[in-house]
């Protein structure tokens, strides 16, 4: 166990090195210059280039630039282009703003996905498996920035609550319970939206792999035996059935950046994903590089704890 273990962190040091490298070569293969004179700027004089050039070690070689700016990352010296700000404090302020959002929608997800799908594989072809099945496809058509002006019209006008951002404007001097249940419905409508498409598509999964154990040798003797339905379904298939579940959630933790972009856009929320479009706009390459890098270093994490979920729901790996 602690060899497989072994293997696997080596495995994704090595992996991270060649991901940031390849990151690092992209993001310089990108049409333009980040120290090229602006001509409609007429403050940005070729003197301030040459300053901003050796500021950051942008007339060094490709090499000396990737070691230099990783020297600076891993130390807290690297800042951000666009306003000098320190690239992972403003991280931090935004992956505290993403997190629970991260949360809420997770959690609804992957508790409301197998309990849907469980039941449409067991009542297959039945008016509930339909339904479902018609939902789940018409959440999956839905674009998501559509479904979501939806949702900000209807609750807006029918609860008369705002949604738009992560508190409401004046209300810092107001009680504590005034303060928490209004942070709660700012919360609450980007994370049910988050969560619509991943319960569609969970859910279509669970029932597919759930009539696939259904059909196996072992889940027919135990039918055969005697035993409960229940058991059968929740002891017998389901358990077997949650494997590749396994890697499925370990790949949940790059979500607090890429999968939060439109959310975070539609509803003026200052998290992670947001950050990292403005800077792609902006061409901050520090923060573009960083964000990178750390949704590299959250891949590798989760796969890192599908590995450890593996040993323990699987005991032919600890074996």
């Amino acid at each position: 166990m602690f060899s497989f273990i072994g293997r696997s962190i080596v495995q994704k040091i090595i992996t991270l090195f060649f991901v940031s490298v390849v990151s690092f070569l992209i993001i310089h293969l990108a049409p333009g210059e980040p120290s090229q004179v602006d001509p409609m700027n007429p403050k940005f004089t070729p003197e301030m280039v040459e300053r901003f050039q050796k500021e950051f070690h942008l007339d060094k070689p490709l090499y000396v630039q990737y070691l230099y700016f990783y020297r600076d990352l891993f130390t807290g010296k690297i800042v951000s282009w666009k306003d000098s700000q320190s690239v992972l404090t403003k991280i931090w302020e935004r992956f505290l703003n993403s997190l629970p959002l991260f949360i809420v929608g997770t959690i609804l997800t992957w508790t409301l996905s197998f309990p849907v799908g469980i039941r449409s594989a067991i009542f297959r072809g039945g008016i509930y498996d339909r339904s479902a099945t018609f939902v789940s496809y018409l959440l999956i058509s839905i674009p998501g920035f559509f479904f979501a002006y939806i949702l900000i019209i209807l609750v807006v006008t029918t609860l008369h609550v705002p949604v738009i951002g992560m508190e409401t404007f004046g209300l810092a001097a107001s009680s504590w319970g005034t303060t928490l249940m209004d942070r709660v419905w700012h919360l609450l409508i980007p994370s049910v939206l988050g969560a619509t498409g991943g319960i569609a598509v969970l859910s279509r999964y669970v029932r597919s792999q759930m009539l696939e154990v259904e059909g196996q040798d072992y889940v027919r003797t135990a039918r055969a035996k005697g035993l409960p339905p229940e058991q059968v379904h929740y002891k017998h298939a389901l358990r077997n059935a949650l494997l590749p579940f396994v890697t499925m959630f370990g790949l949940i933790l790059p979500g607090l950046i890429g999968g939060s972009v439109i959310i975070e856009s539609i509803f003026s929320w200052p998290g992670m994903g947001r950050m990292a479009y403005e800077a792609i706009l902006a061409r901050d390459y520090p923060v573009i590089l960083t964000v990178n890098f750390v949704a590299a270093v959250l891949v590798l994490v989760g796969t890192f704890i599908s590995d450890l979920l593996y040993l323990v729901v699987d005991p032919r790996i600890r074996l």
